[in-house]
């Protein structure tokens, strides 16, 4: 996932500086916005214009918590998942193909099962395919294993 993730955001950018310099070499009266991103690419989080964060968002452990405070009120989802489980990928897979389905008060943070005993402790987690819903100061929630699409994601934080 993470070479995936660094070949999509190297490509947004390749993309971007191409529109940029597309753009500017127009003449000023013909300028049109050129597209940023390709429908085949997995989309990166929104940005507003101070570079924060919005919820809605599909996130590696890491940007969650580089950024958590930009995600306060929001439905926080952890996601322990690992490479080598096959329900994790099927959940992956469906949620990377509907991002657009995510509400913008939920926040998907995916969590490398193998990489991360301390927060398996904290949460009681034992098994990889398990989500964990919690507050804004990081308490537990909600705990649940199964889910495999955004529908089941909204159905246990409603």
């Amino acid at each position: 996932m993470k070479s995936h993730r660094s070949k999509a955001i190297v490509a947004v950018v390749i993309m971007g500086l191409s529109g940029l310099l597309l753009s500017s070499c127009a003449p000023a009266d013909t300028k049109e916005s050129l597209p940023t991103s390709s429908p085949t690419m997995t989309p990166e989080p929104t940005m507003t214009a101070q570079a924060q964060p919005v919820a809605g968002e599909y996130l590696t452990l890491s940007e969650y918590e580089a950024s958590a405070a930009n995600y306060s009120g929001s439905n926080v989802v952890l996601f322990f998942n690992a490479s080598w489980c096959s329900t994790c990928k099927v959940a992956r897979d469906n949620f990377e193909a509907s991002l657009s389905e995510i509400p913008e008060d939920m926040t998907l943070v995916v969590v490398d099962f193998d990489d991360s005993e301390s927060l398996r402790v904290k949460y009681g987690v034992t098994i990889q395919h398990t989500f964990v819903q919690i507050d804004d100061n990081g308490e537990l929630l909600k705990k649940w294993s199964g889910s495999t699409t955004i529908p089941e994601l909204i159905e246990q934080t409603a």
